[in-house]
């Protein structure tokens, strides 16, 4: 294990060179990092491989296209909790209840973002927790709005594992729900990651349409009683839009 971290961070000195230059030999590689050159052309070869570095025909490293996509989702994921703040103030201040901003991560949502309530009693959610997309109206509400090929093939793949009291179990009654969701514009749960709370979540749209992130307001269940969850949602579901419209969606219709 010592090995391989000493490897790792040996690594990660080849990769910042390029941070300051664009092109490398194996030779200047080496010199800069003062690491042996058989260790730096192995460690190349691995690198290479897994499309964090490039070789041209001249012999000459680069940064891969690796960078680039992971340079993009980070940057999409800044920018939509950047973009979204101002609009999460203003449900916190307006509801008094928690407001989420989730973001999908492969077969899981994580918090990016979160505005805690001021109430003696909270709810145990945080920035970076991951849930199932299946669990939860804003992880479902990002499921509900997935390509259909990505929604069959996840809910094919996926085992609805019970969280609380209330996450839903059954394939057909999950299928039922994200067609209301989609239908409906929102999604509501109940005591689906912690018993006794509920969730209204909403869909952020990107400027092509695909689904960016979801937006949720959440707390106890007797704060979502009678009016104000209809209340809830029809807030949580305009703020949600101004949110997309700055990211570019323009409400076209969606595959």
């Amino acid at each position: 294990m010592q090995n391989q971290n000493k490897t790792v961070i040996k690594s990660m000195e080849i990769l910042n060179l390029f941070i300051q230059h664009p092109k490398l030999t194996l030779k200047e590689i080496a010199d800069l990092s003062n690491i042996p050159k058989t260790s730096v052309h192995r460690m190349l070869g691995s690198l290479t491989e897994m499309g964090f570095l490039v070789r041209d025909r001249a012999g000459y490293y680069e940064l891969g296209l690796m960078f680039l996509q992971f340079g993009q989702i980070v940057s999409q994921r800044l920018d939509i909790r950047k973009i979204a703040l101002p609009f999460m103030r203003s449900l916190l201040n307006e509801t008094g209840e928690a407001v989420n901003l989730i973001v999908r991560d492969g077969d899981e949502a994580i918090y990016v973002e979160k505005l805690d309530t001021q109430h003696p009693v909270r709810l145990f959610t945080a920035i970076g927790r991951r849930s199932p997309l299946y669990a939860g109206a804003c992880s479902r509400i990002i499921l509900a709005n997935l390509k259909e090929n990505e929604r069959e093939d996840y809910i094919k793949k996926c085992r609805l594992l019970p969280l609380a009291s209330g996450t839903i179990t059954d394939k057909k009654l999950l299928e039922h729900n994200l067609e209301t969701a989609r239908k409906d514009g929102y999604a509501v749960s109940y005591s689906e990651l912690e018993n006794h709370t509920v969730s209204v979540a909403a869909p952020i749209f990107d400027h092509e349409g695909e689904i960016a992130a979801g937006i949720s307001l959440a707390g106890f269940e007797g704060n979502f009683g009678g009016d104000r969850l209809s209340l809830f949602i029809e807030k949580l579901k305009s703020e949600a839009a101004k949110i997309s419209m700055k990211l570019g969606y323009r409400n076209r219709e969606r595959v």
